[in-house]
């Protein structure tokens, strides 16, 4: 290169164009011709009932241990 950096001709101008790739013009209307996030088009499904009762068995176990720790130490908010 025999132009001083900093002068039209040391570079093209392709080198400081901007990269439009995640500018927010043309992003919604699907310019690039795929799904850019990876959405698929499926629903949610069916509920799993299983992890809903695990979930609540869950939340019981943990009311019964702190009620056991309350027991066993005696706790209270008094001072």
């Amino acid at each position: 290169m025999t132009d001083p950096q900093g002068t039209p001709e040391s570079h093209s101008e392709k080198d400081h164009a901007p990269d439009t790739h995640g500018a927010a013009s043309g992003h919604a209307d699907g310019a690039h011709g795929h799904d850019e996030h990876g959405h698929g088009e499926t629903g949610l499904g069916p509920i799993d009932w299983r992890m809903w009762a695990a979930g609540i068995a869950g939340a019981v176990v943990a009311v019964v241990v702190t009620a056991a720790f309350v027991v066993a130490t005696a706790f209270s908010f008094g001072a």
